[in-house]
């Protein structure tokens, strides 16, 4: 990445370089319930999940059904999926690679 976001920080770079220090599902559960609620959490996934869902070709009706994201965060996933900074893109190919494993 060529750039850095606005609130690239050392407060920020700590929280990601913890993230990346966790070793498997069972301590980013520890960790994450720690440091969100349960609904910051939630919604995190639902987002991942509209974006695999998006990336996949759902359509928007479906995607709100099975995921129960509002039609905004659909919207705002995919806006973020074509002209973000490609994390989402970045992180399905990860998954879709590591699940063929």
């Amino acid at each position: 990445m060529d750039h850095y976001p606005r609130w690239k920080n050392e407060m920020t770079d700590q929280l990601f370089k913890a993230i990346l220090s966790l070793d498997n599902i069972d301590e980013c559960y520890q960790f994450f319930e720690d440091v969100a609620t349960i609904n910051e959490i939630k919604e995190l996934s639902q987002r991942l999940e509209v974006a695999r869902m998006l990336s996949e070709g759902f359509i928007y009706e479906d995607i709100v059904q099975k995921t129960g994201a509002s039609s905004a965060t659909v919207s705002r996933v995919k806006k973020c999926l074509n002209y973000g900074a490609d994390g989402y893109q970045l992180i399905l190919k990860k998954i879709k690679q590591k699940n063929k494993l």
